[in-house]
């Protein structure tokens, strides 16, 4: 890696190269990062500047150091910036309906796409998932993660993961009956790619999980 007289830069380019260092080795969620030793002679930066990158990281939430063990990605949906907003941001109630608004969207953009994509309307999966809803038990927020998962948003899927925490419940709740046979409708509906149904429904299980009539 070049070497830069900008300490933002030179940040800036390790993180970029821990990603993809992260990425080429296919490190999942609690696996070990290479020490500072290591990555210091592979990025060709000091150790100094690699420990405080890291440090950064650690801050963040994004890696976990363990004392003797080494060093461990973490996973992003514990990511400090959740309590950061917390503290410092969604103590009015205009910012935590903003985050609510904002998580919609986040569902609703994914509806959108999966209506407007034949291939993806059109995946044997929804089958599987009414079964589901007939035979087991569902928590609520699962079905709408694997909905954001298919229509393949992946920053759109990390930014949900953040703002579903401070939804609790009732997106934490099973779904009863009621709720069951509206999402077989709805399900229905997204397999013919039925947008205008398929959100039609999606407000009404909104509105009565929101008012608690489920």
């Amino acid at each position: 890696m070049n070497q830069t007289n900008n300490p933002k830069k030179m940040f800036l380019e390790i993180v970029k190269q821990l990603r993809q260092l992260i990425a080429d080795e296919n490190v999942s969620v609690g696996g070990k990062l290479p020490s500072e030793r290591e990555l210091a002679e592979r990025l060709q930066v000091g150790r100094s500047t690699i420990r405080e990158a890291l440090r950064s990281l650690e801050l963040l939430g994004l890696i976990e150091t363990r004392r003797g063990e080494g060093t461990f990605l973490s996973d992003y949906r514990k990511h400090r910036l959740v309590e950061l907003l917390s503290t410092f941001i969604l103590q009015e109630s205009k910012s935590k309906e903003d985050v609510h608004i904002t998580r919609q969207a986040l569902e609703k953009d994914a509806i959108h796409t999966i209506c407007n994509t034949e291939r993806l309307y059109g995946l044997h999966i929804w089958e599987a998932f009414k079964e589901k809803l007939i035979n087991e038990e569902i928590v609520r927020e699962d079905i709408i993660r694997e909905i954001i998962i298919i229509s393949d948003n992946r920053l759109g899927l990390k930014i949900w993961f953040l703002l579903k925490q401070f939804a609790g419940e009732p997106y934490r709740e099973n779904m009863n009956p009621q709720e069951k046979s509206l999402w077989i409708q709805l399900l229905t509906s997204l397999q013919k790619g039925e947008e205008h149904q398929v959100f039609s429904l999606y407000y009404k299980w909104l509105l009565l999980i929101n008012r608690g009539d489920v």
